[in-house]
């Protein structure tokens, strides 16, 4: 499927973001972060459309998209649920609150929920050990979890989706 061409806006902000560089591959993340925000997802259509408009391989901009977790190749969920998983967190709960993320909306890690609602990704750390265990959907940071409190925080969620940082 052919992914229309960026938008004027779009087309505006990243010209700005390039205009701050000093070279079009030091602009590859933000323009990546602005066609995620165009499109939802960074699926080989786009990844060439932002290739092209930087004039950089696109083989150098798919291993930036492959090589950031922060990136989804397919389109994903209202909210993205990021999960960690990493020593800090395992150690204070956190498969137990990714198992309790499973169990309420019915997902495994990188699915997305039939209404389209909650992509669940299990994460090797987002850096907030101390708070342990944690999760990150948009820019809001869900600390010191339990797995009770899960279906209650997915239900706000649910209420008020967060969208995903730009």
């Amino acid at each position: 499927m052919q992914t229309a061409p960026l938008s004027d806006a779009a087309k505006q902000k990243l010209n700005a973001v390039l205009s701050r560089y000093p070279n079009a591959m030091a602009a590859c993340l933000p323009a990546l972060h602005l066609a995620r925000a165009e499109y939802g997802h960074l699926g080989d259509d786009v990844v060439k459309l932002v290739a092209d408009h930087l004039a950089l391989p696109v083989a150098h901009v798919h291993g930036v998209v492959t090589f950031y977790t922060m990136f989804r190749r397919e389109p994903s969920g209202q909210n993205v649920l990021r999960v960690c998983t990493n020593i800090s967190c395992m150690l204070r709960g956190g498969y137990e609150i990714l198992g309790a993320v499973e169990r309420e909306l019915g997902i495994k890690p990188g699915q997305t929920t039939p209404d389209g609602c909650f992509t669940l990704i299990e994460e090797e750390c987002l850096a907030a050990c101390a708070n342990a265990p944690m999760m990150i959907c948009g820019a809001r940071y869900f600390l010191d979890l339990v797995p009770e409190k899960m279906p209650e925080l997915l239900a706000e969620l649910r209420q008020t989706p967060q969208t995903e940082l730009v």
